[in-house]
């Protein structure tokens, strides 16, 4: 059933949300990742009970140069291809689990990677 037809053809209004603040808590939390670990956008999301994978992967795509950007990536263990060969650098040198360690697949093991976002996180 889609949304539309789940809420009688009308879908809910969003909830409004300070965008600014949401890419700084977004931020905050791609610095709290240690070395060699990994979380996925949409785990960020959730932990932030706010925006989905595609408004976390914005943030990171535009101002996430400032922060272990590598370290936020997609549920498969990938990212953009521009990155993956910068990425690759990090991962080795991080000792970061890989399932592919060629440049044009580099896909980090998301299971051995895992790490878990703080509750402190917390929401908006």
């Amino acid at each position: 059933m889609g949304e539309a037809a789940r809420y009688g053809g009308e879908q809910p209004e969003a909830e409004p949300y300070d965008q600014e603040a949401y890419a700084e808590a977004v931020l905050r939390i791609a610095e709290q990742v240690p070395p060699g670990h990994a979380v996925s956008y949409g785990q960020v999301a959730a932990a932030l009970e706010r925006g989905g994978p595609r408004q976390v992967g914005k943030v990171m795509a535009t101002y996430g140069a400032a922060v272990p950007w590598w370290r936020v990536i997609r549920a498969d263990g990938t990212m953009a291809e521009p990155m993956r060969a910068r990425a690759r650098q990090h991962y080795l040198e991080e000792g970061t689990p890989l399932r592919s360690r060629l440049d044009e697949q580099v896909r980090v093991d998301m299971r051995a990677a895992a790490y878990e976002i703080p509750r402190s996180v917390g929401r908006l």
